[in-house]
Formats: structure tokens, C-alpha cells, sequence
């Protein structure tokens, strides 16, 4: 039993990059951490980690053992959720990482339906609209909202994400209302700057194409303080319905430019798809996958 947790805290050195980190990951003290890999290599009769000051890497036999261990690991887990799977009672840790404003306004009533349905779980929640690298910072899951590319990762639709363009009345009836791309140029814009792009694309009834430049009066890194700067009258922002909706609802910003169809995106539950995958974790993707789904509410909320 002391090779398979040294090997465990083995796997989360290497995923984590480093003693450090994996210590404050499992909660262990740094000297708890370098003696167990110690005690592991004194074992084996090999060295593992090359390790320096500030950095380790894996030696030839290191990556072996490495492979090898995470096979092992993960057969262990599958084996105790098939032992355990007639219980209904789902227990332990999901760490999962989420987007800022979506996280808030949708993920935490989801959550409290969920720890209301299986109480003894634990979840913890990263908050964040960077990317996590899931495997180095010791997440179980992640919810992304993009066009993903990542190989490395195994990812399940949970619901589409549309994005409107919109403005408040008192804008509109200061500024006038766009009709086409070409008079959105003339127009104050508000521009979320975790998009990666310095432009806006559309695309038209006849399925054509269009781009305009954003010379945006206000940028900002997230979506629900350019929502509250359109309600404020400062411009016209381009955001997914899952953040304007009930002010649209409540008719505090407007769609405009029916005519023009805005990106849209998805949401995505994701996960390292060279680890096993726990049976909780896999019921928490079937429950967001079935509260969200095809037709969101948000989206069913304004009908646009």
C-alpha cells in the first residue's frame, strides 16, 4: 500500500511540474512530498526525477514508470467505482474549473441542485476565464466555452452558446439604431478582450461574410462589466445570451441587426482523456448536460 501512495504523489509531482506545487495540491508538506519520492526511488533502485532547485524532469525510466503508474492508478479507481457502483450515495472530491460569468450566473444554482441531490460531495471550484491545464493544476473537469482544439482533451456538448449584438434604448435613441456592418463602424463599441480577436465577424442573410476592425471605447476582460456598461448607454456589445439575457428580458439592451448573424460557440464539459474519469464526475456531466442541453433557458427566456 506505501508503493501505490508513493506513486500516486509520484503522478502529481510530474502533472504538477514540480514539489512544490503537488504538495500544496494534496495537501501535504513540501519534506512529506521529497520523502516519499525518496523512499519510491530507494525502492525501485533508480532515479525518477532529475531534479534541480527549481525545476525537475523525468529520467529515461522516470517516463516509463510514469506511463505505466497512471495506467495502474487509474485501473484502481475504475475497480472501486464498479465495486462501489450500487451505492447511491456519491462521496469524495470534484475539482472543476469554470469561466467567470457563466460559472456564476448559471454554473452555482446548478451546483446547489446538485450538492443538494448528492450532500456528500465536495466540490471545488476554480473560477477563472484563462485556460487551466487541467492536468498540471490537479482538475477533474473543466467547462469551456469555445471552439475547442485541444487533442489532449476528451469533451462532451453540454449546451450551444449564441452571441447577440446589443444596445440600450437610450443609446439607440441617441446614436441611432445600425442596420448594416458598414454603419456599425460609425457606432461606440464595447469589446471583451479575452476573445483573441481585434475584430468582429458576421455573417449575412445570402451567407456572407463580413469583418469590421473594433476601435472599441471600452475594453474589458469580462463579460458582465460590458453588459453593465451597455445598460449604461457607453456602446454596443457583441456577448453571449447566457449574460444579457435578462436584461434583454427586462428590456434593458435591445438585439439590433437581425439581419446579420453573430458567432456562436459551445459549452463543453472537458477532461484529460488519458485519465480515468470518476464515476462522480461523470454524473455531474450528465446532470449540467441535462439542465443546460440543446435549448438553454436563457436562450428560451428571449426568443431572439
Amino acid at each position: 500500500m506505501g508503493q501505490f501512495e508513493d506513486m500516486h504523489v509520484f503522478i502529481r509531482v510530474v502533472d504538477a511540474g514540480g514539489i512544490s506545487r503537488a504538495a500544496e495540491q494534496l495537501g501535504l508538506a513540501k519534506s512529506a512530498v521529497s520523502r516519499k519520492l525518496v523512499d519510491l526511488e530507494t525502492r525501485l533502485g533508480v532515479r525518477l526525477l532529475n531534479r534541480t532547485t527549481r525545476t525537475s524532469s523525468l529520467t529515461e525510466a522516470g517516463r516509463t514508470f510514469y506511463e505505466r503508474s497512471i495506467k495502474i492508478v487509474d485501473d484502481i479507481a475504475e475497480l472501486n467505482t464498479l465495486t462501489k457502483a450500487s451505492q447511491a450515495t456519491l462521496e469524495g472530491t470534484i475539482n472543476l474549473a469554470a469561466p467567470l460569468s457563466f460559472g456564476l450566473s448559471h454554473l452555482s444554482p446548478a451546483i446547489d441542485s446538485f450538492i443538494k441531490l448528492h450532500p456528500e460531495l465536495t466540490i471545488n471550484i476554480n473560477f477563472s476565464d484563462r485556460q487551466v491545464d487541467l492536468v498540471e493544476e490537479g482538475m477533474d473537469l473543466a467547462l469551456r466555452i469555445a471552439d475547442l482544439k485541444d487533442s489532449s482533451l476528451v469533451a462532451r456538448k453540454l449546451s450551444p452558446i449564441r452571441t447577440l449584438l446589443c444596445a440600450s434604448p437610450h443609446y439607440l435613441q441617441e446614436y441611432g439604431t445600425p442596420k448594416t456592418v458598414y454603419e456599425l463602424k460609425q457606432h461606440r463599441l464595447l469589446h471583451y478582450n479575452l476573445s483573441n480577436t481585434s475584430s468582429w465577424k458576421f455573417v449575412d442573410k445570402q451567407g456572407a461574410q463580413h469583418s469590421i476592425p473594433v476601435s472599441a471605447k471600452i475594453v474589458a476582460n469580462n463579460g458582465d462589466f460590458l453588459k453593465d456598461m451597455a445598460v449604461a448607454g457607453h456602446g454596443i456589445i457583441m456577448m453571449p445570451t447566457f449574460i444579457t439575457w435578462k436584461t434583454i428580458v427586462d428590456g434593458k439592451l435591445v438585439p439590433i441587426m437581425p439581419d446579420y448573424q453573430s458567432p456562436s460557440f459551445n459549452a463543453y464539459a472537458v477532461y484529460p482523456q488519458k485519465r480515468y474519469l470518476s464515476h462522480r464526475t461523470k454524473i455531474l456531466i450528465d446532470f449540467l448536460a441535462e439542465r443546460f442541453g440543446d435549448n438553454p433557458y436563457w436562450d428560451d427566456a428571449i426568443k431572439v
